[in-house]
């Protein structure tokens, strides 16, 4: 877990200035913030928000009763859990604040004693390679005498000591919580992944970014958003920030150019790329090999050969987005190219497993969106021959849409396929496989097992020693969730077992 931020209680009054009006007799010290009833403590501030299945509200006795001196509460409410409201005991501060739910960030940057100031933060964004991307970009900015903390989908802090989150970026107070820790701890930097909900849901307001980094955008979420368009204005959010002093953006992809042009005024705004002419850091003669990649690139700071053993096409945009990055944080070209041969890959993000003595190469990589699967694919593709077999299967009550899009791209690049179950939840596994295979034309070999730890047996066990085997959708995850129940599972895991490598317990 990571140390608890120092800080010191505050008047109500002081937290909520110019957000509601606290009467003198009203007035509390409070002593922590919470969201989460079961996780309130004496002294703490808990804010009741409208959520779009039950409202915080309906938890309010258990806040108080764990302690909670004062309520900020978002309207409106539905009658039930307004019922709560006039249960509470006497003299409770219960504070109406319109908007609440984009207003925690500000109030806990207060409470932390507004930590983004005392960091640069680099937000980065996009479909595909957000957490590979904070996750180069942390360990290049890492050292010594300048630490760098990350938060995102790998977990928040320091890098050796991630704590495990629940969501790609975390809620307004953990956020605000985790910065403030990371400077208690003297990091001077902060890479931070920031999802498309939590711009729209403002989990990260009051955050002062320094550099925003948009990776793409292609089909997801679309469960949540009303459609692309909505999608892109939440990711546009990002780059709108007051304050923000430099934009880096992919200059191949349709968004990224738009931002090129519409990023914020006073922002300096860097494109990058392998294929537009006007990018500031560009990318040519890319040469992909076995042992990883290599290419040249051209920028004002400085030209020159880059390698990286990362694998793909795809991870040659993320070398050029970090590098970008690199330059518009104070480190040199040169030295920027030696961060970058050091980069090694997250978990779960095209890992390599086997490959020598007589056994295929494995890769588990979170590929888990149409692009993202055709990345992977074409990257194995062009960096190995071989027989390639693609494991894979597609979240339940997340956008059904994507399922025939990652059916046709996996026959379409793969040898093989073999469909399996990722997280169905409360979905029938069937309905979900029966949506991946209305979009294959049965042009190659398939399977369907749903039981994933049994469909990595099988395309391991049947694969030769020139083959490889991508195992796509879960990558880092150490859990399968199915019906109201989460159990442990993991790819890597089953990879190795699979390879007859031991497996810890």
């Amino acid at each position: 877990m990571m140390a608890q931020p120092r800080t010191s209680g505050q008047r109500l009054a002081e937290l909520l200035g110019g957000l509601a009006t606290i009467a003198p007799a009203q007035d509390r010290a409070v002593e922590g913030l919470a969201l989460d009833s079961r996780q309130t403590r004496p002294g703490d501030l808990f804010f009741a928000c409208a959520g779009r299945r039950t409202h915080g509200l309906s938890y309010l006795d258990q806040a108080l009763a764990a302690g909670a001196v004062a309520v900020a509460w978002e309207p409106p409410a539905q009658a039930e859990a307004s019922h709560a409201l006039s249960a509470a005991p006497p003299g409770t501060p219960l504070i109406r604040i319109e908007g609440l739910s984009h207003k925690i960030g500000v109030i806990a940057d207060r409470f932390y004693g507004r930590p983004s100031a005392a960091l640069r933060v680099i937000g980065v964004t996009g479909t595909d390679g957000k957490t590979s991307c904070a996750h180069y970009l942390a360990q290049a900015l890492d050292d010594p005498e300048n630490r760098c903390g990350l938060l995102g989908t790998l977990g928040y802090g320091l890098l050796e000591a991630l704590a495990p989150g629940l969501h790609t970026t975390p809620d307004a107070i953990t956020v605000h919580r985790t910065l403030a820790a990371l400077r208690d701890q003297g990091a001077h930097r902060a890479v931070m992944e920031v999802s498309s909900h939590a711009l729209d849901q403002g989990r990260v307001e009051g955050v002062r970014f320094d550099v925003a980094l948009l990776t793409n955008l292609t089909r997801d979420h679309l469960d949540y958003h009303a459609d692309l368009a909505a999608y892109a204005q939440a990711k546009r959010r990002l780059f709108e920030r007051e304050g923000l002093r430099a934009a880096v953006v992919n200059a191949d992809d349709a968004l990224g150019r738009e931002l090129l042009e519409q990023a914020r005024p006073g922002a300096r705004v860097v494109g990058y790329g392998l294929e537009a002419t006007g990018a500031a850091v560009r990318g040519r003669a890319l040469a992909l090999t076995p042992r990883g990649l290599r290419l040249e690139v051209e920028s004002a700071r400085g030209a020159g050969a880059v390698e990286s053993p990362l694998l793909g096409r795809f991870n040659a945009y993320n070398v050029l987005a970090t590098l970008a990055v690199l330059l518009e944080s104070e480190v040199t070209f040169a030295d920027a190219v030696q961060r970058l041969r050091r980069l090694r890959p997250p978990p779960g993000r095209m890992e390599r497993f086997g490959g020598e003595g007589g056994r295929p190469l494995v890769v588990v990589d979170y590929a888990h969106t149409p692009g993202a699967l055709e990345q992977a694919l074409l990257a194995l593709r062009e960096h190995w021959g071989g027989w390639l077999t693609c494991v894979f299967g597609c979240g339940g009550e997340r956008d059904a849409g994507k399922r025939p899009l990652m059916g046709a791209v996996a026959e379409r690049l793969a040898d093989r396929v073999i469909v399996t179950d990722d997280n169905p939840r409360d979905e029938d596994p069937a309905a979900i496989t029966a949506g991946i295979l209305a979009g294959m034309q049965g042009s190659g070999p398939l399977a369907v097992e749903h039981d994933r730890a049994r469909a990595i047996a099988m395309a391991v066990g049947e694969a030769g020693a020139a083959d490889v085997v991508l195992v796509a959708g879960k990558g880092h995850e150490d859990h399968q969730d199915s019906g109201a129940r989460r159990v442990p599972f993991s790819d890597p895991a089953q990879v190795r077992r699979a390879l007859g490598d031991e497996v810890p317990s």
